[in-house]
Parts: structure tokens; sequence; C-alpha cells
């Protein structure tokens, strides 16, 4: 378990890096903690912040051809030009080309987000604080069969020292600054339409 009392680094645009894992469609359809809507708009979001925010973004898959089937078509779009590793690994850490692919980011913060939260998104998060990395998981970019297995997933990553969050709270962490040139761009991402409103009257008064 990693060392609690270590003192707080923030997650940045220079230290985070994004691994999501196996958003495909046929594990979508066995997803009972979220509803498919919502999964699907958490995870779109989590990736357009991630993009707006230039982290490096790893995608895989497991058994595209064989069983699985392909990832979910509005985040293909999310990510347009993406190259999305296909392996047979249950962990994807295990997989030489995804532990390469990580590795290349040169990051040491990794935010995972997978289906499902107890094995796709955990395995490779628990992995990588092994491997000496910070390992955050986006709780709700993720999902999973039944909430039995949800509760067993959270408990077995605090165990092993994985930071649990939301997606919205981890990209806001790395935008830090609503003054940044970016902020704009996530929040659209993020899908908040009450700061758009908030933007528009601001704009209002200063006319």
């Amino acid at each position: 378990m990693t060392d609690q009392l270590r003192p707080y680094e923030p997650l940045t645009s220079d230290n985070a890096a994004l691994v999501l894992v196996d958003h495909q469609i046929g594990l979508m359809t066995g997803v009972r903690d979220f509803s498919t809507g919502e999964l699907k708009h958490n995870v779109v979001a989590l990736a357009k912040a991630a993009k707006a925010l230039k982290l490096p973004i790893v995608v895989t898959t497991t058994a595209r051809d064989s069983m699985w089937g392909p990832t979910f078509p509005e985040l293909v779009e999310a990510l347009p030009g993406a190259h999305i590793i296909d392996r047979s690994s249950v962990n994807a850490f295990d997989d030489p080309a995804v532990a390469k692919a990580i590795e290349a980011t040169g990051r040491k913060k990794l935010i995972f987000a997978g289906i499902s939260l107890e094995v796709c998104a955990a395995f490779p998060a628990i992995t990588a604080i092994g491997k000496g990395y910070d390992s955050y998981v986006a709780v709700d970019a993720s999902g999973t069969f039944s909430e039995t297995k949800h509760e067993a997933g959270l408990l077995r990553m605090l165990q092993a020292g994985v930071i649990l969050s939301d997606y919205a709270t981890l990209m806001v962490e790395i935008l830090k600054d609503n003054g940044r040139p970016e902020a704009g761009a996530v929040y659209e991402a993020l899908d908040m339409p009450w700061a758009k409103l908030v933007g528009q009257i601001a704009q209002s008064h200063a006319k």
C-alpha cells in the first residue's frame, strides 16, 4: 500500500496520462451499475477533457474480434486518429504493447477507466502501483456487471493504494486555474451547461 502520509502532489498536464481500457460494445451491454447512456457520456467527457488538456491517452481493447467487439463509436469519434491497441491479456498492463505505450508517455501519474471496474480498470491500476506509478481510477467512467462487483472492486483498489475519484474532479484538478486558455474547452468537454450559462451572464454584464 502507498504511504498515506506522503504530501499531496496534484495531477497536472505535465505529470498525468489517461488509460482507457475495454470500453467495448459487448461489455457495455452487461453494465448494471450505470445506465449505458450515463456511462457513455462520462467516458466521452473524460476523453474530450483529457484531450483539451493535452494529456497522452492510451486506448486498449481485449478480444475485439472474437468476444467483446469494438470500442463504442462515440468514444472513437471523440478521439479521432487514436491507435487502439487490441490484446488478449486480461490485465492490460501484461500486454507488452500497452505497457510500452504507457511507459512512452513519460508520465508518473496514470488515470484509468475501464469496463469492468474490478478487472479492466482495477488490475492495471494496481499493477501500476507496483511499478512505481501513482494510480487513479475514474469510477464513474468505468462500469461493471453488479453492485457487488462494483463494491468489491473499490475495496480492492483502496487496499492497494489506488486513488479513486470521479472523472470531472480529476480533469478539473489538472485544469487547476479557470484562467487557463483551455478552461472553456475543458468545461465544454465535461458537458456542464451551467458553466456556459454563467459565461453568458458574464458576457452580457460586460456589454
